[in-house]
């Protein structure tokens, strides 16, 4: 199993993330912003979390824009796999990979704190470890964390089961409490939550590991 984490200047998480996979299993290479192509064969893409471009403009609007964008892509709509926490979120959105909008928080402040989440679905292979319903604890960290969409498209994903996690108790506004949005085929999932964060005993918490074992075993299964 092959995996590639994206750096983009400002990227803060990308060498967390790449820990995380590897302990899953991943073989994993970090591919620098300025790239045009993925490595060869890989399974699974992280797009990481930080400060990309340092949020100029808009919060993941540049990174979305970047060389290596296209190639991302490209890797999902071929159906390869691809996980996007926090920054790596909005710059999903911003490239149209995932509906709604990261705006700032309601309360116009930064969080940085460890929040529960519940798990809504277990189809996807990025919850398939989990029981429906499960609340997990899962650190936060973000200025820009507010989920926001349109009423149509928030019916959709609830429709479509796509909602991946929602807040128990919701820190920043997000729309319905959601934490996670995943896409149509449920290969590409976004999170403002950094499940990387809770993969090792170290961390004070392991609920996160059981994200990327779920990858792991999927493509193993495959």
């Amino acid at each position: 199993m092959k995996a590639a984490v994206l750096v983009f200047p400002g990227s803060n998480c990308d060498r967390d993330l790449a820990i995380a996979f590897r302990a899953a299993g991943f073989e994993t290479a970090m591919v620098w912003h300025k790239e045009t192509e993925l490595p060869a064969d890989v399974d699974l893409v992280g797009v990481p979390g930080g400060f990309s471009y340092g949020d100029y403009l808009r919060c993941g609007a540049i990174a979305a824009r970047s060389p290596i964008a296209a190639a991302l892509k490209a890797h999902a709509d071929r159906g390869g796999f691809v996980f996007a926490p926090c920054n790596g979120f909005q710059i999903l959105t911003e490239a149209g990979m995932l509906p709604g909008a990261l705006l700032r928080n309601a309360g116009l402040k930064y969080i940085c704190r460890t929040v529960g989440l519940r798990v809504e679905e277990t189809e996807s292979a990025f919850t398939s470890r989990y029981d429906r319903g499960q609340v997990i604890d899962v650190p936060i960290a973000h200025h820009e964390g507010n989920y926001t969409a349109d009423d149509e498209t928030i019916a959709r994903l609830n429709g479509e089961n796509l909602v991946a996690f929602r807040y128990v108790a919701t820190p920043n506004g997000a729309t319905d409490g959601i934490a996670g949005v995943l896409s149509p085929n449920r290969r590409v999932l976004g999170m403002m939550p950094h499940p990387e964060r809770a993969a090792d005993p170290l961390h004070g918490g392991t609920d996160g590991a059981a994200l990327f074992a779920g990858v792991a075993a999927a493509l193993v299964s495959a």
